[in-house]
């Protein structure tokens, strides 16, 4: 363990922008780098005891929306002695004229370099966002890999959905938070901050042994991997007695407690989503049996209408927003979603403000809803996903959705003036056929003429999208096998050909697919283990950036990085990707508790190997998940009896102001 730094970190008051500003005339979308948005905020550096830098990696058009970034950095800049500011990744414009000039990797907020900072969080809501790790920490000055780090250097933080398994990204990161952040970067602080205070005792090595012991924050340097000659592990042990056996997510109940973000960020430059969003519940117990996100985030935890109407009403007043995204993996299963929408709907009639359900079940969309999100003559995009094309392959992901159900709910929506829907499906699924995805396009030839029928217009139409299926931890389906990029490309190809098939249907039917060589690197990356660090490292060193977009993204770098590097582990890319697990087998994140038994999940996955459905437990007996009692929680759903009006006199922005917490 190296000494400590004798340079103060207050130096970070100087900030790295007069030498910043003369090279952005040089680059494309300069405003992204500026900062200053209405919401932002530069507090005082020597005033602060811990300092945070907290990054999305990925630009600014797509990071500043990122509400887990935003909730983070408001939560931490409430405490009087904590400072949160925010970086992006730069593109590689920017990244070249900063290697050439010596600009460091900089928060937008007051310019200042993130190696300053006592805590560099970075939030994954994709494993394609690692290469811009790698690319911030290598500009910020910061060692590559956590052993070479020093207690000069800030401590590196993942979280976010990938954290729940941080193994490919070990060696390049100091700690992980699995679960809900907001109380996790409390406690994190709360430990730097005495730590500090003491004169920072024992070192750096001291200070990640006080996360590590709070059992919730995953130290990856105080844990060993040991593997089998055939290359899977044998097992992952503490390297040390005073760390825990298991780490565990966190869990924030009680959403009304948190009604954040408050003051949202109104960005500068266009970005992915401009509107105010609310998160109407977290976690999802509708079983779809490849969607990480709703297994990782159960329970299900409601936030109250009242608390819904409150956060809206100051959140449009802050931001002057036009839109209202109520956010959800399923927002129309919210236990008062109808009231909800036609509280808003009455309140805000009249005015610019839409509401949008950016995630709509297909069987719990209807006539009621549908005239509540148009009632002011603006109707956002509606998108619904039936995932699988076949009602076999829907029973084996457990997508309970009839092809009766989505011709019903798409003619409702034509019916109240929408013109176009979008419909989404995967590809790759697990026991997937050709004949599984051309049923894609009869359910979209007769959405088409059920929608023409309904209106009596020919002027409707509806976008196909399909995206590569990736087997994720935590999920049923973390032991299936993936399909071949080949294979996938195959049926996408004769997918597009059923659908142009008729031309008449067809030119109303648009057709949206992501190739199957993204999803088999993501694949690598989400069930990898520590020996595919040396690959995205390998990936980055020959260029690799933002490796979530089509057109910097190459398979064939992966590939080769792969080639490369794996076999001196007598590994290989089909090795990570296309081999089924068996039911014995140790899993790189098997010592990372999510709170789902690992016996159920392997039973769900022989369940959808026998395209058996499983019940939604919110309406149902618990059917012994694990996520309850393994965590201390529990499920919190309303209704609540209660209403959003009265109604008070029009705001400052000429925009009726509901007032919360009436009762009914």
């Amino acid at each position: 363990m190296s000494a400590p730094s004798t340079t103060p970190r207050a130096a970070a008051t100087n900030s790295v922008w007069p030498r910043l500003e003369p090279l952005l005339p040089q680059v494309s979308k300069p405003i992204q780098y500026v900062g200053g948005e209405l919401g932002a905020v530069v507090k005082d550096w020597d005033a602060a005891t811990v300092r945070w830098a907290l990054m999305y990696p990925d630009a600014y058009e797509v990071g500043l929306p990122n509400q887990g970034v935003q909730i983070l950095y408001e939560v931490l800049n409430e405490l009087p002695d904590t400072l949160a500011e925010r970086t992006y990744a730069v593109w590689p414009d920017l990244e070249s004229l900063m290697r050439t000039h010596g600009v460091p990797q900089f928060t937008v907020d007051a310019h200042r370099s993130v190696r300053e900072f006592d805590v560099f969080g970075i939030s994954f809501s994709t494993e394609l966002g690692y290469t811009n790790m790698l690319t911030a920490i290598d500009l910020a000055g910061i060692p590559m890999l956590a052993v070479d780090r020093t207690d000069a250097d800030p401590v590196i933080v993942a979280g976010g959905h990938a954290a729940f398994n941080p193994e490919p990204i070990a060696d390049f990161i100091d700690a992980a938070v699995l679960g809900d952040g907001e109380e996790a970067v409390l406690e994190i602080t709360a430990i730097v901050r005495d730590w500090k205070v003491e004169g920072c005792p024992g070192g750096r090595d001291e200070l990640l042994l006080r996360l590590a012991r709070t059992e919730s924050v995953y130290v990856p340097r105080f844990y060993d991997v040991d593997y089998l000659p055939d290359g899977r592990i044998q097992r992952v042990v503490p390297n040390r007695a005073d760390v825990p056996f298991r780490v565990h997510k966190r869990t924030t109940m009680d959403l009304d407690a948190w009604p954040y973000p408050k003051k949202p960020l109104v960005p500068l430059a266009e970005t992915v989503h401009e509107r105010y969003a609310v998160e109407i519940f977290r976690g999802c117990t509708r079983g779809c049996r490849f969607c990480q996100a709703g297994m990782i985030t159960r329970p299900v935890r409601e936030r109250s209408i009242t608390t819904v109407g409150q956060m809206v009403r100051e959140g449009l007043e802050f931001s002057g927003f036009s839109e209202v995204g109520l956010l959800s993996l399923s927002s129309a299963d919210h236990s008062e979603i109808g009231d909800m929408c036609s509280g808003l709907a009455q309140q805000y009639e009249g005015t610019n403000v839409s509401l949008s359900l950016p995630s709509t079940r297909v069987d719990a969309f209807n006539i009621d809803l549908a005239q509540e999100l148009s009632r002011n003559g603006r109707r956002t995009g509606l998108t619904f996903a039936p995932e699988g094309g076949s009602e076999r392959i829907r029973k084996v992901i457990n997508k309970m959705v009839s092809k009766e159900d989505l011709i019903r709910t798409v003619v409702t929506a034509y019916s109240n003036g929408w013109r176009q829907v979008k419909l989404y499906f995967m590809c790759g699924l697990p026991t997937e056929t050709d004949e599984d995805v051309l049923e894609i396009a009869d359910m979209a030839h007769e959405v088409i003429k059920a929608g023409r029928a309904a209106t009596g217009s020919k002027d409707i139409r509806c976008t196909v999208s399909i995206g590569g299926f990736v087997p994720k931890p935590h999920t049923p389906f973390q032991w299936a096998p993936m399909e071949r990029p080949e294979v996938i490309d195959h049926r996408l190809k004769i997918l597009k050909q059923a659908i142009n098939s008729d031309r008449s249907l067809g030119r109303a039917i648009g057709y949206r697919y992501h190739d199957g060589e993204p999803s088999l690197i993501e694949g690598l990356l989400s069930r990898g283990d520590r020996r595919v660090g040396s690959v995205i490292r390998k990936v980055w060193e020959n260029g690799g950036r933002f490796d979530g977009w089509s057109e910097h993204f190459s398979y064939q770098r992966w590939v080769d990085a792969a080639a490369e590097t794996l076999p001196t582990f007598g590994v290989d890319l089909d090795w990570y990707t296309t081999r089924q697990r068996d039911e014995l087998e140790v899993l790189p994140w098997d010592h990372l508790d999510s709170g789902l038994d690992k016996d159920w999940l392997w039973q769900d996955w022989q369940d959808s190997l026998s395209e058996f459905e499983q019940d939604d437990c919110r309406w149902t007996p618990c059917f012994d998940c694990g996520v309850c009692p393994s965590m201390d929680t529990e499920i919190q759903i309303g209704p609540t009896g209660r209403k959003l009006l009265p109604l008070t006199p029009l705001g400052g922005n000429g925009m009726k102001v509901p007032v919360a917490g009436n009762p009914a």
